[in-house]
C-alpha cells in the first residue's frame, strides 16, 4: 500500500495593472503584493502592465486589488 502525499506545487498567476510606466511603478506593485501572505515572488513589467506572482496557494483576488491599490495603481483583473 502506498500514502498519497500531497504534490501540488506553487501557484503562478498573471494580472493586469494599469498605470505603471517605469521602473518605480514596478518596485512600488511589486513591494506591496509581496507582503501578501503566501507569496514567494513578483515580477511586475510596466511596458506590458503585467504582473507575475508566484505563491504558494491561490491569492485572493481582493488581496491583490488591495494592494495594488495601496502602490496606487488599479487592478484591470487577471491576464
Amino acid at each position: 500500500m502506498t500514502a498519497q502525499t500531497d504534490t501540488t506545487g506553487p501557484v503562478t498567476a498573471v494580472y493586469k495593472v494599469s498605470g505603471m510606466s517605469c521602473g518605480h511603478c514596478e518596485g512600488a506593485v511589486s513591494g506591496e503584493i509581496s507582503q501578501i501572505s503566501g507569496v514567494s515572488s513578483v515580477t511586475a513589467v510596466a511596458s506590458t502592465g503585467e504582473v507575475t506572482v508566484v505563491s504558494a496557494t491561490p491569492l485572493d483576488d481582493e488581496a491583490v486589488r488591495a494592494a495594488v491599490d495601496e502602490a496606487g495603481f488599479e487592478l484591470a483583473g487577471k491576464a
